[in-house]
């Protein structure tokens, strides 16, 4: 697995599909607009991050709330990119039992 560093992190659903987005440049927010992305939300990270970094922080954060596909994709991504070397959250294990 890479190590890349990102300044942005959030979500967005294109084809009923919400899914955690990484990305250096706000700009990103246009492309997946123009692309027929729907729901965009995108956070600029306090400092650059990988990507179990930015899942964890934006875990932490409680980004999801109460919106039911955004916590199932901030567990997928969690599982997908694994813990920083921090402990993982409380709320991604909650989210992930209760999926």
């Amino acid at each position: 697995m890479t190590n890349k560093q990102y300044k942005y992190a959030g979500v967005s659903t294109f084809a009923g599909k919400t899914k955690i987005r990484f990305a250096n440049d706000i700009m990103r927010i246009k492309v997946l607009d123009k692309n027929g992305h729907t729901d965009v939300n995108i956070k600029e990270l306090p400092g650059s991050m990988n990507k179990a970094e930015a899942v964890a922080h934006l875990s932490s954060l409680g980004f999801a709330g109460e919106n039911d596909s955004i916590k199932a994709a901030l567990t997928k991504a969690a599982k997908k990119y694994g813990s920083p070397k921090t402990e993982s959250t409380p709320e991604v294990e909650a989210v992930a039992e209760a999926v």
